[in-house]
């Protein structure tokens, strides 16, 4: 089995590589990237002589095209917008793809993808990813589904919150910053709520919960909800959904003012810089080296899910937790591994004909949970259930 990876020397990407060069049935792995000096990091520990560098440009569509034809099945970790010339190159070579990212409108893709006969299957990483595969697994167990509340989030161990934000970053400090602003779509007593992102901290949208073994963590309104409901055909039964992002306490409270303010706002602001910088990319560029780990530091990633439905008639309550750490050892990060341990288990199972449809496919239907979820476990990630009987 020959398998690329699309931005291979990012934080994701190294993970990826790693862990397919761990695999005897994986006989070459491609790392495509602009350069590759950060391979360095995960040398001592991978099997290198596995792994092949392709330099690429993935703004230019021959390069993407070249590197998709020599495998068997891509795995993009690039950044979310190469994916749309990402999967028009995997049609173009006939080759499935999974990616991380958000896919909320297929559009045309899905009769494209299956008149190619290949599967793309996006949203498969950590959240979206194993959150889905949790939601379908849910579904298939539940007569009726009435309520879905899905958590998650990264951030570091209490020792390594060393500054006043109790934040460092495990990915792209950007793609923090732009997840600071995403509109939020939920379902509140049977009616769709549009939170919309500039309100998104205000203090009537933020909750508690008690996470276990870490205590209380703050949640914070983020994404779609509703869009994964339909998707799955049960919106018409949903009370309550909802999505949210897991931060210690105080993380809404530091970014209210900062938002009223205009610091995310998009617009180059005259006299700073050349005249081309905007408040964003000046957090962006003034944060970003400030929050980073230190080697001795570990990152946690927590992930809670909450269903609740009947079962045989009886009103039940299935609760998903899941907490993934730093390995100090490698320094391969706990977003880094939830994130890419699950691309790299869906393209495998894609390529060995495990997941044998076509088209755009998604987690929470086509990955079959328990051999997914024994795949994570053998990476030591481990999802704890709990089901338990409401009273009336």
């Amino acid at each position: 089995m020959k398998v690329l990876v699309l931005g291979g020397c990012g934080i994701q990407g190294r993970t990826a590589l790693h862990d397919l060069a761990l695999d005897d049935q994986v006989t070459e792995v491609i790392c495509a990237d602009a350069q590759f000096d950060l391979l360095s990091k995960i040398a001592p520990f991978t099997n290198m002589e596995k792994i092949t560098t392709k330099a690429i440009d993935a703004k230019n569509d021959a390069d993407l095209l070249r590197v998709i034809k020599q495998v068997d099945v891509a795995i993009d970790l690039l950044p979310k917008e190469f994916a749309e010339p990402v999967n028009e190159a995997a049609l173009a070579a006939r080759v499935p793809v999974v990616n991380t990212n958000y896919m909320y409108d297929p559009g045309e893709m899905q009769e494209k993808t299956k008149a190619a006969g290949i599967a793309i299957m996006p949203e498969c990483g950590l959240d979206p990813g194993i959150d889905l595969v949790l939601y379908g697994s849910a579904m298939r167990r539940f007569d009726t589904l009435t309520s879905i509340k899905s958590y998650c989030g990264g951030f570091p161990e209490k020792k390594a919150c060393t500054n006043p934000l109790q934040y460092k970053t495990s990915w792209i400090w950007r793609g923090v910053l732009s997840s600071t602003k995403r509109d939020s779509t939920f379902i509140v007593d049977g009616n769709r709520v549009h939170i919309p992102g500039e309100r998104q901290h205000d203090a009537a949208n933020i909750h508690s919960v008690d996470f276990p073994g870490l205590g209380t963590l703050e949640a914070i309104p983020n994404g779609n909800a509703a869009f994964f409901t339909d998707r799955m055909g049960i919106s018409d039964t949903i009370v309550t959904t909802g999505r949210y992002s897991l931060r210690w306490p105080g993380w809404a409270a530091f970014w209210r003012p900062l938002k009223a303010l205009g610091f995310l706002d998009e617009t180059p602001v005259p006299g700073l810089g050349d005249g081309t910088v905007s408040p964003m990319d000046f957090m962006d560029r003034f944060l970003a080296p400030r929050l980073t780990y230190q080697d001795d530091e570990k990152d946690l990633v927590a992930m809670l899910n909450i269903f609740e439905g009947m079962i045989d008639g009886k009103k039940m309550q299935l609760t998903s937790t899941m907490i993934i750490e730093r390995d100090l050892d490698t320094g391969l990060m706990a977003m880094s591994k939830g994130v890419a341990c699950s691309a790299v288990i869906a393209a495998k199972m894609i390529a060995k004909k495990q997941i044998a449809d076509t088209g755009v496919l998604s987690p929470m239907i086509h990955i079959p949970e328990a051999a997914f979820l024994k795949s994570l476990e053998k990476r030591g990630i481990f999802v704890t259930e709990e089901l338990t009987v409401l009273e009336d």
